[in-house]
């Protein structure tokens, strides 16, 4: 007899340059195993999103940063759904034909797909995304207008959708140093920070599912090109990955009105994040309900580590994602993680 699912949130920050989950899409194999270890897991778009590329697996829940935190603290609760109807808000400051790329993915995942998709709103005027870097060197962004994302996704919601999704008008940086790097593994998303206050903006004023995807012209051809890069090379939109994504997206509701059959911050079993990476408000709020947190080494700008934060016990540390699914066999298991390392630690004696 299998053991019940032992619902995992598994954090890869945006924008920080992670090893793995730094790129489009590039944590889902790690995400698929985790799901498949732990039975429920609930992650963000940066790490299910791979561009033209998705995987749709019942064991995942696609929940945007923002209401991820809002979960972890035990302020808004899951609630799992049959499908979403997606709201497609287009930036105003998108050109015709790149506007139209967008409706036509629209369109395909709703022929091939069997999305419920519509209506289709542009913003009232320009959103004037911009992008900028943290101290850090994450990725960090703003927005010129973003009263008119807020207008834009309220009149989505009243007309009926009940998750949105973004496509803003992104600056072009072509032939930039960061760009080729970037493109050649080893650099930063420079549009993953922007992406991020896009999304956490809607949720936070709408608590709907959200996700977004920038609106690009397609880059030239790169023979150098790193692998975990390709997914962003093979059309002209980022969008399809959302679509599907935020088509079984869970609703976001107050904890004070969850039903049985929610998923609520007090079943949470364990967190699966990067090591450096360990300063994030969902982290932090599992560290002080004493949820297991499973540090995986994963290289990026941040040092955030169990040892800067004065963690001594509750962590365990994992060298890839593959030991980290182990760990969370023996957690659902109800095996002391303990037991499985040589020597044994010895017994606590109390006076």
């Amino acid at each position: 007899m299998s053991a019940a699912p032992l619902p995992t949130l598994m954090v890869v920050p945006t924008g920080i340059g992670c090893e793995i989950g730094g790129y489009a899409g590039d944590a889902l194999p790690s995400a698929r195993l985790l799901a498949a270890a732990s039975g429920c897991l609930i992650t963000h778009p940066n790490v299910m999103n791979g561009a033209a590329l998705y995987w749709s697996d019942s064991r995942i829940h696609y929940v945007e940063g923002y209401g991820l935190d809002r979960f972890a603290a035990g302020d808004w609760a899951l609630r799992p759904v049959r499908c979403q109807r997606i709201g497609l808000l287009l930036d105003a400051g998108i050109e015709a034909e790149l506007a139209q790329r967008q409706i036509q993915v629209a369109e395909a995942c709703r022929a091939t797909l069997g999305l419920d998709i519509g209506p289709v709103l542009r913003s009232d005027q320009p959103l004037g995304v911009s992008l900028d870097r943290g101290p850090s060197g994450a990725s960090w962004g703003r927005l010129e207008h973003p009263d008119a994302l807020l207008r834009a996704g309220e009149r989505l919601r009243d007309a009926g959708a009940t998750a949105i999704a973004v496509v803003a008008r992104f600056p072009e940086d072509l032939g930039s140093d960061a760009l080729t790097s970037y493109r050649q593994g080893s650099g930063v998303d420079a549009l993953a920070g922007a992406e991020a206050v896009i999304s956490h903006l809607l949720v936070r004023h709408l608590q709907m599912p959200c996700a977004h995807a920038p609106a690009l012209a397609p880059l030239p051809l790169d023979p150098q090109l790193d692998p975990r890069a390709a997914a962003e090379e093979l059309g002209y939109t980022f969008l399809a990955c959302v679509l599907v994504g935020l088509s079984r997206a869970p609703d976001l509701i107050d904890t004070t009105a969850a039903l049985t059959g929610d998923v609520q911050a007090s079943q949470i079993g364990a967190a699966v994040v990067p090591e450096g990476a360990l300063g994030g408000e969902a982290v932090l709020a599992c560290v002080e309900r004493g949820i297991p947190v499973i540090s995986v080494a994963n290289p990026s700008l941040l040092s955030v580590t169990p040892k800067v934060l004065g963690l001594s016990s509750g962590v365990f540390q994992a060298s890839s994602y593959a030991e980290a699914a182990g760990l969370l066999v023996a957690l659902r298991e109800g095996i002391s993680p303990a037991a499985l390392g040589r020597p044994l630690p010895a017994l606590q004696k109390i006076q």
